[in-house]
């Protein structure tokens, strides 16, 4: 039996894809379902983008809003499991030194860009498939979240490669928008 928790999670987790669902319903029948959101877009400049290019960055951006809520929620499910099982301190104390040196390469980057650090959680430094190797390593303590390790892995190395082109402005051909919504499908199974 899942804890509250997990099933308030998997709540969420799914009204994402429901959410996802209704956007594709939305667009293949040129419907709007959703009330119009005020979204600031520079109006100096914006136009000033070819109309296809716009376009397609409306389509890429409700791939970028589902990747950037799934990555986000399993940042959240490793820091909630982690803190659970080795208090405040379990970034110091529970990751591997290479993930560790990594990321703090990259905080070093940022710092050294002169802009605002993007967070103050190690955590949100760390790439993708640092996730998942944290989670692999600590197998143990997220056996009772996700049904198999192999599982995970196939899954997070899915959604890592898919990751790609939503994350560096690339478009996504249609079998591999089917591929990311079947991947995340696969996600929430792996936590059912």
């Amino acid at each position: 039996m899942k804890s509250i928790k997990d099933q308030v999670r998997l709540f969420g987790m799914t009204t994402l894809q429901i959410e996802s669902s209704k956007k594709k319903v939305e667009k293949n029948y040129n419907l709007s379902l959703s009330p119009k959101k005020n979204l600031r877009k520079d109006n100096t400049y914006y136009p000033q983008f070819d109309e296809v290019i716009r376009n397609k960055a409306k389509i890429m951006s409700e791939h970028y809003e589902v990747f950037y809520c799934l990555e986000n929620s399993i940042r959240q499910i490793i820091r909630e499991v982690m803190t659970k099982n080795f208090g405040n301190a379990w970034w110091e104390n529970a990751v591997d030194q290479n993930i560790k040196q990594e990321v703090q390469k990259r905080i070093q980057k940022d710092q050294d860009s002169g802009f605002t650090l993007r967070s103050e959680d190690n955590l949100d430094f760390s790439n993708f498939g640092e996730l998942s190797s944290i989670i692999e390593k600590q197998w143990q303590l997220f056996d009772d979240i996700f049904t198999t390790k192999n599982a995970m892995k196939k899954v997070m190395a899915s959604l890592n490669t898919l990751r790609g082109p939503i994350a560096h402005c690339c478009d996504l051909a249609e079998d591999e928008i089917l591929r990311l919504q079947l991947t995340i499908k696969d996600w929430f199974r792996l936590m059912s």
